[in-house]
């Protein structure tokens, strides 16, 4: 959920799979409850795109299609998450790190007050809109595991590029494609068809530079600051800029 595509979240999401799974899929069926009223009660991807976007992102998760399914009904039919609204916060963690909040939440009022507290708990500070997103650009980002190495590096950025994406980066075992968020579900799509299956997929904030930390203090601080976003009910993504060398 948190901070941006390089390796080594990836490999800290794999490891706490297990343990946060249930967490992961209940957020993914607040965004699937939203996409289907802001779709006019679509539960068709092909006719709702923000759905769709959704739905790529739970099965990179490896959420069960039946759990899928059950929330699409629910959704459908008793028009849940009619009380969701989404807000987007940005400040700062320790040292000046660069951090946006997306949130989904029944309550402004908790939601705000539990973001301030977070940021400043551990050497942050919430700021105004606007005050680190311009460092952000808004992309479709998939990744796929190569740990086994089934792929190919080359082959892969022939195969993201023929498909549409705007970029690719190779990066320890996986490759990280980006794509143009009106472009997303049509690169996933037809790199689905085409046999490859992702650890993440999902439309990002992408800062356009990043920031390290040296001071262990700040490293435990921003590292706990993550945590206790991701373990909030009504945060949904973080952001950051910062460059993680673990």
């Amino acid at each position: 959920m948190s901070g941006h595509s390089k390796w080594h979240n990836i490999q800290k999401t794999k490891g706490a799979q297990d343990a946060k799974r249930a967490a992961a899929f209940t957020k993914i069926a607040k965004e699937m409850y939203v996409a289907v009223k802001e779709g006019g009660g679509s539960t068709d991807p092909s006719y709702n795109s923000r759905l769709a976007t959704v739905i790529t992102k739970a099965k990179a998760a490896n959420m069960p299609n039946d759990n899928i399914k059950r929330v699409l009904e629910k959704a459908a039919n008793a028009g849940s998450g009619d009380s969701y609204e989404s807000i987007t916060y940005e400040g700062y963690g320790p040292s000046g790190i660069a951090v946006i909040v997306e949130t989904m939440t029944d309550s402004r009022n908790r939601t705000a007050g539990n973001v301030r507290h977070h940021f400043d708990k551990y050497g942050g500070k919430m700021g105004a809109a606007g005050c680190v997103s311009w460092n952000f650009s808004k992309k479709g980002v998939l990744v796929i595991d190569n740990e086994d190495g089934d792929y190919e590096e080359d082959n892969v950025m022939m195969d993201a590029m023929d498909c549409g994406a705007d970029d690719f980066e190779a990066e320890g075992d996986c490759f990280t494609i980006y794509t143009d968020p009106d472009d997303f579900n049509a690169v996933a799509d037809a790199l689905t068809k085409k046999g490859y299956t992702f650890v993440s997929a999902q439309i990002e904030m992408v800062p356009g530079e990043y920031k390290k930390l040296e001071n262990p203090d700040d490293i435990a601080n921003m590292e706990k600051m993550l945590d206790i976003f991701e373990d909030d009910d009504d945060v949904q993504n973080v952001w950051h800029n910062w460059e993680d060398d673990e």
